[in-house]
């Protein structure tokens, strides 16, 4: 069913472009009956919206809602512990083990509706999601962000080699999944994507199998990409014949032949940016769970600079904060570290600059918007995933409303989000009741 043309008053902040917010004080968003933005003005008449509602949240502001590139739904119950290992052990000793339970669809539920849950109250509308092996418990967490009403690429992971027995299946039996998903769920809002966990964790024949339902179905791909040296050493052994990590995903069609994001790139430079480059690969950088797995830091100023797309992902668990908000804080902060490293380590002084908060808010909401579509930014045509922010508690009296904005995103936190849009309907706090019997 269609919904009535709907005008939202309040002041209203955006981003176009990496490099500028789009402010209007007490400004006017008009959405269409499809939950599209048919125009954004600083004042009503000019806006052709005679029939619509108007809706004034007075002295809030009116945002992009956040959007999630990489997330390991099952890995939810494990934030915040297991720090102090490596990726690879921390694999085997934590995740696989966690991700193994997500075979009893009871306990699935159960975390899948406090995953979906928490999301909404970040205020992230949209997520890049890994699920897990499990085609039911994968269908589950489809279901429950249709049932909320939030958007997202939801991966059934396939993995069949180095991985416990409980997370291996049949290359035969992983193409049965997908399709069985495909052709239950596939709809605008929710949809699946193809996921191999990474190369060390697929046989070629899994790999081509994904390669192959991505151009069948014509589905995006996630994955991830030079996260860790020890990661690379490994691909490096599995997958002589190919020229680095990138050029292993691209020989079975999976590396930008459909939509494509890759998590991490924190060692991805030479030969891979140009192919990534190329293929139009898209980044989804984590910064919290590079540095809690010790990873190290990705170069996003680089990645921006030679035209890469990027966006950020919390990467739960590796990451220990469900926060967007608090990713554009930590991705700033990483960037100033690398950028001070550069000027330490250059005899000529180097004119790297480290991100700017506009930067930061953009790959947030437009920049990783872009991969599921018109989405993350209040331009005509664009979908009305928003957020409305009181900020009254962080005193913001003789701020700015750029400064409020700022003062939000470093000292703000989910109370404050006071109303929740996913393509132009408002998204009531989802259930976290168990509905199985």
């Amino acid at each position: 069913m269609l919904m009535k043309k709907q005008v939202y008053k309040a002041h209203v902040i955006y981003t176009k472009e990496k490099d500028r917010f789009e402010v209007m004080e007490n400004g006017y968003v008009a959405v269409d009956a499809d939950g599209r933005v048919s125009g954004v003005a600083s004042n009503l008449s000019s806006l052709d919206c005679e029939d619509a509602e108007v809706t004034d949240f007075g002295d809030r502001l009116l945002i992009p809602a956040m959007n999630d590139l990489h997330v390991h739904a099952p890995q939810y119950r494990n934030q915040g512990i297991a720090m102090d290992l490596e990726l690879l052990p921390w694999l085997q000793k934590y995740t696989f083990p966690e991700e193994m339970k997500y075979a009893d669809l009871g306990y699935a539920e159960r975390m899948y509706r406090r995953f979906v849950r928490d999301l909404w109250r970040f205020g992230t509308m949209r997520a890049c999601v890994f699920a897990t092996i499990h085609t039911e418990s994968t269908l589950l967490l489809m279901r429950l962000f249709q049932e909320a009403g939030m958007g997202a690429l939801v991966g059934k992971v396939a993995m069949n080699r180095n991985c416990p027995e409980g997370l291996s299946e049949s290359v035969e039996d992983m193409v049965r999944g997908y399709e069985s998903i495909i052709g239950e769920l596939n709809g605008a809002l929710v949809r699946p994507i193809i996921t191999p966990r990474f190369i060390p964790s697929c046989t070629p024949e899994m790999l081509h199998a994904c390669g192959e339902l991505a151009a069948k179905y014509q589905l995006p791909v996630q994955s991830h990409l030079s996260e860790n040296k020890d990661e690379i050493a490994l691909v490096q052994l599995l997958e002589k014949e190919s020229s680095c990590y990138g050029d292993a995903y691209d020989h079975y069609g999976l590396f930008g032949q459909t939509p494509t994001v890759m998590a991490h790139c924190v060692w991805t430079e030479g030969e891979e940016l140009e192919l990534m480059k190329r293929r139009g690969v898209m980044v989804a950088h984590c910064p919290t769970s590079n540095f809690n797995v010790a990873s190290g830091m990705a170069p996003i100023r680089k990645f921006l600079d030679e035209g890469l797309q990027v966006g950020l992902g919390s990467d739960i668990s590796g990451g220990h904060d469900l926060s967007i908000f608090r990713m554009m804080v930590y991705a700033i902060q990483v960037s100033k570290i690398h950028y001070q490293r550069q000027r330490e380590q250059s005899s000529s002084g180097s004119k790297a600059r480290f991100l700017t908060l506009s930067e930061a808010f953009w790959l947030a909401t437009k920049s990783a918007g872009s991969f599921f579509g018109r989405v993350g930014t209040f331009e005509p045509g664009y979908a009305f995933d928003a957020l409305v922010i009181d900020d009254s508690d962080l005193n913001h009296d003789h701020y700015s409303l750029l400064e409020r904005l700022e003062r939000y995103i470093y000292l703000g936190d989910d109370r404050q989000i006071m109303h929740r849009f996913c393509q132009g309907k408002e998204i009531a706090e989802p259930n976290i009741s168990s509905t199985l019997c």
